[in-house]
């Protein structure tokens, strides 16, 4: 088994270059947790010289190696060697070695330094934690496609649990960025494209990276990225602009980051990349100061993305240099640099010269040291390391990655009921694909240190009952050399006459077989981050890349049942596929437990019940293919079908449901009212599965055009079979709202198309009538 996995900085540390002092040369500012944060964080301010303010906002350093001697204890040598080897690649430290090693800096800060203020220490969490040995989730598409929330929540908390069992105290997660251009090689990073269900995901993976509150060391500072609108970039490359119309942004790309901030309470936002309107995110204080502070009431910190500020002057040229683009971002709201702390260190000589005012150092160390008090730090930054050995990809947590993984996966077709797959009935198994064997994981991964490859997950379940036989078929190519740091660098060309051969065996294994699996899809050498052509993951084509389509053309051509099964982290255009092959799974990046989920579904153990939260297009030419347009956007093309190849919201079963009786209650309601919507929802077929039953809402007449349909409500149920439920799901005046000519939301009166189904294509609905008042 390999795997294959990704990675990003993966530990940072704030406030990390102070001055280095034997001993504390003046008291500690009371402890007493019972002050107001306000006057500790005053008492704080009073103490610190302009040195130490700006050491607290000026960049993470990683603390990846030589941090700690063999005996655990930190020094001053090792700090300096740490500091020196930042840039190193990560070594596999256990997560007990972080603990240790995380308890001997705090100690180090609070005991040796002048004012024994600790350090917050910053990390990864968008599917897990992202260190090596801890657990590994499916990749957030993969969580969104279970329309879960709940079980989202429980996957952040057993995240935030091995995270801060670890010593690390902020997670740079959840992505909120709506990915409404799949050529984004980060669209795996979001949980789709539609403004409420990214919310309702949103808010549930902070709710359980951030626990109930108060901090302790079992929760994590959640932080809300990219602020804003980062996941429709111009040509879908990364970075690109992002101009759209203020209402545009309030309807659409702030929705999941404003519920982030009122309901779930997020503890942080890390600004975003791109520009809105000619003017980058890191310098926008309407965005961040006016939108989020003011308007919405967020009271806590805003990092810069990594190398943000220093985009400003080699990127985006708003900014001379450092010194500029640090008095720019300062200005607008930016509380902290995340990278090496070379553009806020620029910040003590621009005070002493009278070009920035102390009070704005002031406000962004505060609000620095306030997250630190919150979570107690001062108090007690120490962990268990015996606690977190003990976490870590638990038994407990390993199986609730495998039930993540299970009902992420998302039927896309089944022709003739060709799944599930009937054991009894085969002799030979064919297992075909460039993504066969190996464990995926998608972005911002470590290696777990174990995962089950679909061919690994087959092969467990089969057993003795069936032959087994395996054949790659091809090399998943872009034709370009790929970056090979934590990625698996596939992206070579292959060579004509080797994979010929590959493509002729993998013939050869579905004829002699009676049914053919073939893996097909992206990998994260592909399918990620993009920043140069050595740092591949944008794409101008949604085509399967290399041979794939043809490895498909070439198994179906023998006439043997075949199932496609797709892992990646964006929908692709497999138009082959679509109406050739019969039956057709997505199951994303599934994390360190998908080749068992993946065998449990194909065999029927477990009733596939995820469905799609974002569209398949025909084409790029079909971009952007939201479900959500605006009436006027035609869909006609010369040569293609104006549908998509599979909608928002679909996902098949294989059992049957019906969605019948819709109402909604009372049908006239004035504009501050809510209205409940309820339908029934039963299980028709021979085994028992879980449906999702899709509220959308259309206002028929407005003063600004609405879409066509906007998803409003949605829930996951468990039937078996012959079993019936009532679903309820509330219409809340926010759900029926536009933004008014203020920019702000308003409920027109007039009717409203209330629609119901199993997904954006099939529903039924009924009118709910709004008053005047």
């Amino acid at each position: 088994m390999r795997v294959a996995s990704a990675a990003s900085v993966s530990v940072l540390v704030a406030g990390l270059l102070v001055p280095i002092a034997a001993a504390p040369q003046e008291p500690v500012p009371p402890a007493d947790a019972r002050r107001p944060i306000e006057e500790r964080v005053a008492d704080l301010l009073k103490r610190m010289t302009l040195e130490e303010k700006v050491d607290q906002i000026a960049g993470g350093r990683s603390l990846e190696r030589g941090v700690i001697d063999p005996t655990g204890q930190f020094t001053a040598a090792n700090f300096e060697r740490a500091l020196q080897e930042m840039n190193r690649p990560a070594v596999r430290r256990l997560p007990r070695d972080w603990a240790v090693l995380r308890n001997a800096l705090q100690r180090y800060r609070l005991q040796k330094t002048r004012l024994g203020i600790p350090t917050l220490f910053f990390g990864e969490a968008l599917h897990g934690y992202m260190a090596h040995y801890a657990t590994s989730f499916p990749q957030a598409i993969a969580l969104a496609s279970t329309w879960d929330p709940d079980l989202v929540k429980q996957v952040f908390t057993a995240a935030g649990d091995e995270m801060a069992s670890a010593g690390a105290n902020q997670a740079f997660t959840p992505v909120l960025d709506l990915a409404r251009d799949p050529r984004w090689g980060r669209t795996e990073e979001t949980y789709g494209e539609d403004p409420y269900l990214v919310s309702r995901m949103g808010v549930a993976a902070i709710q359980g990276l951030q626990g109930p509150g108060p901090f302790d060391r079992h929760h994590v500072m959640a932080t809300m990225k990219h602020f804003a609108a980062h996941g429709e970039p111009e040509s879908g490359t990364n970075t690109a602009p992002a101009n759209y119309s203020e209402r545009t942004l309030r309807e659409t790309f702030l929705v999941p980051f404003r519920a982030a901030v009122q309901e779930a309470g997020v503890a942080s936002v890390m600004a975003s990349y791109n520009e809105i309107d000619g003017l980058p995110a890191h310098v926008n204080p309407w965005l961040l100061d006016e939108v989020l502070r003011q308007e919405w009431g967020f009271r806590g910190h805003v990092v810069s993305d990594g190398s943000g500020l220093q985009m400003l002057v080699a990127t985006h040229q708003v900014a001379a240099d450092n010194a500029e683009a640090a008095r720019k971002a300062l200005a607008a709201g930016v509380d902290f640099d995340l990278s090496d702390g070379s553009v806020y260190r620029t910040l003590v000589e621009e005070v002493k010269a009278g070009r920035v005012p102390p009070a704005q150092v002031d406000r962004a160390v505060s609000s620095i040291l306030a997250a630190k008090l919150r979570l107690g730090l001062f108090e007690d930054p120490l962990v268990d390391p015996a606690y977190t050995e003990r976490i870590t990809n638990s038994p407990e947590h390993r199986r609730l990655a495998l039930k993540a993984a299970q009902e992420a996966i998302v039927l896309l077709k089944n022709d003739d009921e060709l799944l599930p797959l009937d054991l009894a009935k085969l002799k030979t198994i064919a297992v075909i694909g460039p993504n066969a064997t190996d464990v995926h994981l998608g972005g911002y991964s470590r290696d777990p240190g174990r995962g089950v490859s679909p061919l690994d997950g087959i092969r467990a379940r089969v057993g003795a009952a069936a032959r087994v036989l395996h054949a790659q078929g091809c090399r998943i190519t872009t034709g370009k050399q790929g970056w090979d740091g934590w990625y698996e660098d596939n992206s070579q060309p292959a060579d004509p006459h080797a994979q010929e051969t590959s493509l002729r065996q993998a013939e050869e294994a579905a004829r002699k077989s009676d049914v053919a699996l073939v893996f097909v899809g992206e990998t994260e050498a592909t399918n990620r981050e993009a920043w140069s052509e050595s740092h591949l993951g944008d794409r101008d084509s949604l085509d399967l890349l290399g041979a794939q389509d043809e490895l498909i053309r070439r198994v179906v051509e023998t006439g043997t049942p075949t199932v496609v099964f797709l892992i990646g982290g964006r929908p692709l255009s497999i138009n082959y596929a679509a109406e050739h092959v019969p039956a057709i799974l997505e199951g994303w990046y599934l994390g360190q437990e998908g080749g068992t989920a993946i065998a449990q579904v194909l065999f029927g153990d477990v009733v596939p019940g995820g469905k799609l939260p974002i569209t398949f297009p025909r084409s790029v030419g079909q971009i952007p293919a939201y479900y959500n347009a605006k009436p006027s956007r035609n869909r006609t093309y010369v040569f293609t079908s104006r549908e998509p190849l599979f909608a928002f919201g679909h996902g098949l079963s294989y059992t049957t449901f019906t969605m019948d009786n819709l109402r909604v209650e009372p049908a006239e309601i004035g504009p501050g009212q809510t209205a409940t919507v309820r339908v029934d929802v039963a299980n028709t077929g021979r085994r028992e599965g879980d449906e999702v039953a899709q509220l959308y809402v259309h206002q028929r007449v407005a003063t600004y055009t609405r879409p066509v349909k906007e998803l409003r409500g949605f829930r996951r149920v468990h039937l078996r079979p012959g079993e019936k439920t009532t679903v309820e799901l509330a219409l809340k005046p926010e759900a029926l709202a536009l933004v008014g000519a203020d920019m702000k939301p308003v409920v027109e009166p007039g009717a409203f198309e209330v629609m119901v189904g199993p997904s954006s294509r099939q529903t039924a609905s009924v009118v709910l009538t709004v008053r005047e008042k």
